[in-house]
């Protein structure tokens, strides 16, 4: 699969501008491809409601948390087994809703442009507060101690998760160039898993050094997208159950949501 991990690195670490148009493979003896590439197999899947503008996904509790973009955006509680929503928040329609994360008691979740997250129960979805960053917010998500949030550049934000101002950042690299349009992240077993947006792959990230360590290649995972627009109706969305060990992906407007395994490398 050398071929997915020169075509993702022509894809993603181009400048912001010649991202926006598909660029061609780069010969094989351009770059040596040392990052491993993995599949994939389908476990189960679930149904997923397909007016869910996906933005972040979370497993917790015996539940999904997920948020979703567009007009009015959405905080929800989701039963996995039918896709029922359980409870759901709407955001001021002045904010387009991104990522989440929930972190002790507290689910916390971003805005694109409008430079403010949110503050919620998690298990009740309360309204608990509010907290400012700056730049735009796509994805979020923790480890033990920090909240790693993501902004659609090729970085990765820490912030400290009692007083939620910005600790430090890591470039995201991939052989040493910048992989760009970082979206929803998930925090697994000691990795950033990130989507990246407009594209079927997830990147495994090195959090202490930025380096992409793994390539996840999805492609195929929702064949038939008849009657979604392509291109918002992308992969995005990544949940962990840690205790069951058991992974989840959607995509925005996906009518289902599916857990999966990762096969490889190859």
């Amino acid at each position: 699969m050398r071929a997915a991990v020169l075509l993702l690195a022509a894809l993603l670490t181009a400048s912001p501008a010649a991202a926006q148009t598909t660029a061609p493979p780069v010969p094989a003896s351009a770059h040596p491809a040392p990052v491993p590439v993995y599949g994939f197999e389908i476990v189960r899947a679930w149904p997923h409601d397909p007016g869910a503008f996906t933005q972040g996904l979370e497993f917790r509790d015996g539940v999904l948390l997920e948020s979703t973009g567009r007009y009015p955006s959405t905080i929800r509680r989701v039963r996995l087994e039918d896709g029922v929503v359980l409870q759901r928040r709407e955001l001021d329609d002045e904010y387009f809703g991104e990522g989440l994360t929930a972190f002790g008691d507290r689910l916390l979740t971003l805005t694109w442009k409008g430079g403010k997250g949110f503050i919620w129960d998690p298990a009740t979805l309360e309204p608990r507060g509010e907290f400012a960053y700056s730049g735009e917010g796509w994805g979020l998500t923790h480890d033990a101690t920090r909240l790693i949030l993501s902004d659609g550049t090729a970085e990765l934000r820490f912030l400290d998760p009692a007083t939620l101002a910005e600790t430090g950042r890591v470039a995201v690299t991939l052989e040493g160039q910048p992989v760009r349009r970082i979206n929803e992240l998930e925090w697994i077993e000691g990795e950033v898993f990130a989507n990246l947006w407009r594209t079927d792959y997830i990147v495994r990230i090195n959090p202490a050094s930025g380096e992409v360590t793994g390539i996840v290649d999805l492609t195929g995972l929702l064949p038939d997208r008849s009657g979604l627009d392509p291109a918002d109706a992308v992969l995005n969305g990544i949940a962990w159950d840690a205790e069951g060990r058991r992974l989840f992906v959607t995509g925005k407007n996906w009518p289902t949501l599916f857990e999966i395994r990762l096969t490889g490398p190859r």
